[in-house]
């Protein structure tokens, strides 16, 4: 989390959840999904679920996964 422009490691999302008294499959749980279905944005691009895991930690999507963002930072369109 040190370098301005890395993304987060997992076991970081994860302690920053906890510390927040949630976890990857009560959230998952509380989104109405099957309970390991957030695990899946440890490595791929889900919007949806970037933005559930960085509401339960209190900070925006792009500072988790700001790779995951650069795009749009400049004025690129996003890959689909």
């Amino acid at each position: 989390m040190s370098q301005k422009n890395q993304d987060w490691h997992r076991a970081d999302i994860k302690s920053a959840l906890e510390k927040k008294g949630k976890n990857m499959r009560s959230l998952s749980r509380e989104a109405g999904l099957a309970p390991d279905s957030l695990r899946n944005v440890l490595t791929r691009h889900w919007p949806k679920a970037e933005n559930l895991v960085a509401k339960a930690i209190g900070v925006p999507p792009e500072t988790i996964w700001p790779s995951r963002y650069e795009s749009k930072k400049n004025g690129l369109k996003e890959a689909v």
